[in-house]
């Protein structure tokens, strides 16, 4: 009998574990056309509810899988999702192919087209940066976006001002009123937020970043002239997902970044959190600060609700606090001393809120209603001046999608309002408001398999500067051999206000009001052309090439101007401005290398003025070098950058100068750890001409057009406590 137990205990211990087993698995997705790698798709084991996302090679990568039959579902934004049995352990490759998806309403690739079709497939050309890109800029920078988008081709990050460090986006040579920030298809920030808004951005919780160049205001309304930026945040996911990421510079900056997400059936969390703190820094010694001593502070809940399969409402709220101070090192330091009076000041807070609410109405309609309440106060203080106000901005859209084989389109109206209220002791009272409507239609049409046609109306009315008609058109052709083209125009404009270039580089002071019944608003017309070609060099080796050309001309651009009594004030140009160029960007592939280039020509005139010069700190000629080594365990990026020669103001020519950077990061099961070695060559404007000239109580600060903080140094950390899906 005792033998009989004995037996029957063996065999329930050896079937326990049997059952317990697990395997070690690796799951390949290609695209079914090209048959090549597909980055960012997600496998999914239903019964376990556990995902992952692939690789640069495609690949997806679990631990601890129980052996057995398994369900898994994979899908990528704009591929039909592919439901299929697999067997662990699996004698074979685990190997799958995926069919680009045509209409279905889950892949929405970009949200920037608001199109359900995959970038492939859209007639308006944007550029998409992953977020494998993103972690990598955000090792290079934790604290803002400037990175992101310093380093894209045909962007530059316009430094306004050396005390506060103050810096605005200039797409294709056009100054940052004219392109629009967007945050989950949300206006974002702009007006007196100005030169702060990029540096008030941190990108820890963003999942991609879509770049559309020229005119876009058909689908976004005013502002979009140069093109608009629209930063996608992570969402939750059934896995949860913490990261935790600190980083120091040996310039005494200190920045600490928490993201966590997690969802179940019913509702979801993400919730955002970033601190930063930098001393301030004078490296040429010459005793006023090229970065200003910062404590920044910012948090980003959002809640999510799924009342079914078809619908998402969620909410979330954005707060920043922001305190810069920067000029004299030793008023900074140890308060104000004989000459050392000068410094600038910025505080600044900022709430806002965003609710959103989606349904898929039948298998090809959806409609989205989204609000946005946003409030900015802002206190700017230097020697004998202080500009002070507050500035509430809303926005509210509806809009309805629907789809068939060859149309998609989309309809909608919203209602933008901004109102900026200056302190009422301020002796020039420069208040606000601004209303806008706006009414838009847009459609995808495939006229065959190779052209597809892209055409939209927008109608904006402004209670002050009227009615906005802004057609746009769009044509793509593609074909099976990897290359295809796009060209598209259409019209823009921009509600003019007093936050400009010009007037924040003069920290507002003696800036006079606009006078809406003699300014005008600023419009634009402009013309895309590109073509792409795409093809492998050989078994091993990828080869991509992209080549755009732009024109893009603005009629009543807005001029800030002296008076005879020292005042300035708003005026339009009797001319245009024209801003005309091109991009080029390659890249090459092979194993775990890529090697992207690019080269940007901007040619931006001013025609109101007599020879139709160059406008100020506008290189013409901008190039870089990246080549980036990446596997599960290692990444390692090094970059060059050229910028070419620019003119002041004044007509001066600067130095033409190249910046070089290296980062290293080593991947973990939970974390990574990494090193940054930014503009390693110190190439800063000090060593071309001064940064700061006399009197010393009473400083001049010349115009930036090279980089002022020199070589930047940082180590980091990054703490995955759930895991790192980069590791083996």
């Amino acid at each position: 009998m005792n033998k009989y137990l004995l037996s029957i205990k063996l065999i329930l211990i050896l079937c326990l574990s049997l059952q317990a087993q697990t395997s070690d698995i690796q799951i390949k997705v290609l695209t079914e056309a090209e048959n090549e790698p597909l980055l960012g798709a997600t496998v999914y084991f239903e019964a376990l509810e556990k995902g992952a996302v692939t690789d640069f090679d495609g690949i997806a990568t679990f631990t601890e899988i129980p052996d057995g039959q398994h369900q898994i579902i994979i899908s990528f934004l704009g591929f039909e999702t592919f439901e299929t049995t697999i067997q662990i352990p699996s004698n074979t490759e685990l190997m799958f192919k995926l069919k680009e998806g045509g209409n279905q309403l889950d892949a929405v690739v970009l949200q920037s087209s608001r199109s359900t079709r995959t970038v492939r497939k859209i007639p308006t050309r944007i550029e998409f940066i992953g977020a494998e890109e993103l972690g990598e800029k955000a090792i290079m920078n934790p604290t803002n976006i400037s990175m992101v988008l310093r380093e894209s081709t045909g962007i530059q990050m316009q430094q306004t001002s050396l005390s506060s460090g103050s810096t605005n986006i200039r797409i294709q040579g056009l100054d940052g009123r004219y392109t629009q920030l967007l945050r989950d298809g949300f206006p974002l920030y702009g007006g007196f937020s100005s030169g702060l808004s990029i540096l008030q951005i941190p990108p820890l919780d963003l999942q991609q970043f879509e770049i559309i160049k020229g005119s876009s205001s058909t689908l976004y309304g005013g502002g979009a002239i140069a093109g608009l930026v629209n930063m996608v945040s992570k969402t939750p996911d059934y896995e949860p997902a913490l990261d935790i990421m600190l980083t120091q510079t040996q310039a005494l900056g200190s920045t600490a970044n928490v993201f966590y997400s997690k969802r179940n059936e019913k509702f979801g969390v993400s919730l955002y959190g970033s601190g930063h703190y930098q001393k301030a820094y004078d490296p040429e010694d010459d005793g006023f600060s090229n970065l200003p001593n910062t404590t920044s502070i910012s948090f980003n809940p959002k809640l999510f609700y799924y009342p079914s399969e078809k619908t998402t409402l969620w909410f979330g709220l954005n707060g920043t606090y922001d305190d810069r101070i920067g000029g004299d090192m030793t008023k900074i330091e140890s308060g104000e001393n004989g000459i050392h009076q000068y410094t600038e000041e910025n505080n600044s807070k900022r709430l806002s809120s965003q609710l959103v609410y989606q349904t898929q109405l039948d298998s090809v309609s959806s409609l989205e209603f989204k609000n946005s309440v946003s409030f900015f106060d802002r206190n700017l203080t230097v020697p004998d001046f202080n500009f002070d106000g507050k500035q509430t901005n809303t926005f509210t859209e509806i809009s309805y999608n629907t789809a068939s084989d060859k149309t998609d389109w989309i309809v909608g109206a919203n209602l933008y309002t901004s109102n900026f209220d200056e302190n009422d002791n301020a002796p020039l009272q420069r208040d606000q408001k601004d209303v806008t409507f706006g009414a838009f239609a847009n459609n995808i049409f495939d006229i065959s398999d190779n052209w597809i046609l892209e055409t939209g109306l927008r109608a904006d009315y402004n209670t002050d500067f009227g009615f906005f008609p802004l057609p746009r058109i769009s044509l793509l052709y593609k074909n099976n051999s990897g290359f295809s083209s796009r060209i598209g125009g259409g019209l823009g404009y921009k509600i003019p206000d007093i936050f400009t270039e010009e007037a924040e580089y003069i920290n507002f002071e003696n800036v006079l009001a606009i006078d809406k019944s003699t300014v005008d608003a600023e419009r634009s017309y402009g013309v895309n052309f590109d073509v792409n070609y795409q093809t492998r060099l050989s078994d091993e080796i990828g080869f991509s090439i992209n080549q755009l050309f732009y024109v893009t001309a603005i009629n009543d651009g807005l001029l800030l101007n002296s008076t005879d009594n020292g005042f300035f004030q708003f005026e339009n140009a009797s001319d245009k401005i024209f801003s005309k160029g091109s991009e080029t960007n390659i890249k090459f592939t092979y194993k775990d290398f890529r090697w992207f280039l690019n080269y940007a020509f901007i040619d931006t005139r001013l025609n109101y003025l007599e020879g139709n010069p160059q406008k100020p700190l506008t290189a013409k000629h901008n190039a870089g070098s990246v080549i980036m080594y990446e596997s599960k365990k290692w990444r390692i990026g090094y970059e060059t950058y050229y910028t070419g020669k620019q003119f002041l103001s004044n007509g001066t020519e600067t130095t033409d100068f190249v910046t070089m950077g290296l980062m290293v990061m080593r991947n973990f099961k939970l974390g990574s750890v990494f090193v940054n070695f930014e503009n390693f060559t110190d190439r800063r404007q000090s060593r071309f001409s001064p940064l700061v000239l006399p009197p010393h109580e009473n400083p001049v600060f010349p115009e930036i057009y090279a980089p002022t903080d020199g070589f930047i140094f940082s180590v980091g950390l990054i703490i995955k406590p759930f895991g790192n899906e980069d590791d083996d």
